[in-house]
């Protein structure tokens, strides 16, 4: 599993520049799938099931996790060389500097500041970055305006514990990929979407679940944490096992759904905890809303430092978001359909 999120984690793809990390996710779920398409705004659609006897019509299950993570595009090159950029997602912008940052043809850079008097005056139009060139025909050579950038870190293995750079989602990812190739879904579809551009809006999970016009959605995705000194208070802890989501600013989870995953966890002694999340939201609060409505809920990885260079997740809790996941796509496909179906 370590091995999966390495890889995952290490690979460019920035919001709205996801083909590098949906060439390596295709190629890891391709064994497991019994249908793969890339939709026309860069979804990784994957079909799996039913492998009994469904029925003349199948139920649609949709489990989404996006592929994308926050990244900065480039709007404006000086005559010294220097690059402006926007922001592809939520930044604290005084986090990003000294941060390095990596483009689709591995230029590299680093991020710098305009002076400035209070650490509350660094705002995004203050801050640049610098790529080591001698002056805008230089830089002009290496990187163009519109390029996307994302954090350059290594993953590091702690032991229990695991830090990296987007985290938010490609953990998600990992935990979708490793359910696929448990689940043996018995009357229903299983789609399992890789989404585009959840950083910016929930785009992929609006479009791919309006295509496949699930019965039941759920998102997996990270949340945050309220375990470190002084933390906002909020009752989700690294270690303690998968967070099962009842409300954030996107969605209130469909009460069916969050009680069919809670008696589920309680019945197979997976350790879970309740996550409220006061900002922020998931591939859920799209789903959700997709045509008509659908029952929706998310499974969701603790995971600190959320948005940074240095997300840190936990083993056991990754774990346990795949036996979530799996137990649930299998109840949900079975002929009961969990309940919900």
């Amino acid at each position: 599993m370590k091995g999966l999120i390495r890889k995952l984690v290490e690979t460019y793809g920035p919001a709205g520049s996801e083909d590098h990390i949906r060439e390596v996710i295709e190629a890891e779920v391709a064994p497991y799938v019994d249908d793969l398409r890339v939709d026309a705004i860069g979804n990784l659609i994957c079909k799996v099931g039913p492998r009994g006897n469904p029925p003349e019509e199948p139920k649609r299950i949709m489990v989404s996790a996006h592929m994308d993570e926050i990244g900065l595009v480039v709007s404006f090159i000086d005559d010294k060389g220097f690059l402006r950029f926007s922001p592809a997602g939520g930044f604290v912008p005084h986090t990003l500097v000294g941060e390095r940052v990596t483009f689709a043809n591995g230029t590299t850079g680093v991020i710098g500041s305009e002076k400035v008097d209070d650490i509350k005056d660094i705002k995004i139009e203050k801050l640049f970055i610098d790529i080591g060139a001698r002056d805008r025909a230089d830089a002009e050579s290496r990187v163009r305006i519109g390029d996307a950038a994302g954090y350059r870190h290594d993953f590091v293995d702690l032991g229990e514990r695991m830090v990296a750079k987007s985290m938010d989602d490609r953990v998600g990812c990992a935990v979708a990929i490793e359910a696929m190739k448990r689940i043996r879904p018995a009357v229903a579809e299983v789609y399992v979407v890789f989404t585009v551009q959840e950083e910016l809006g929930l785009r992929g999970a609006r479009t791919s679940a309006y295509g496949i016009n699930p019965h039941v959605g759920l998102a997996v995705d990270v949340t945050t944490w309220g375990d470190t000194p002084e933390a906002a208070p909020m009752p989700v802890s690294l270690g303690k096992g998968v967070a099962i989501k009842a409300k954030d600013t996107s969605v209130v989870v469909h009460p069916g759904v969050k009680n069919f995953l809670i008696g589920l966890a309680e019945r197979n002694g997976i350790p879970y905890q309740i996550e409220v999340l006061d900002r922020g939201g998931t591939d859920a609060g799209a789903i959700h809303l997709t045509r008509e409505g659908v029952p929706s809920g998310a499974i969701s990885i603790p995971c600190r430092y959320v948005h940074s260079s240095s997300e840190m997740v936990d083993a056991g809790d990754v774990q346990a978001a795949i036996r979530l996941l799996s137990g649930a796509l299998d109840e949900l496909a079975s002929p009961t359909g969990g309940g919900i179906l």
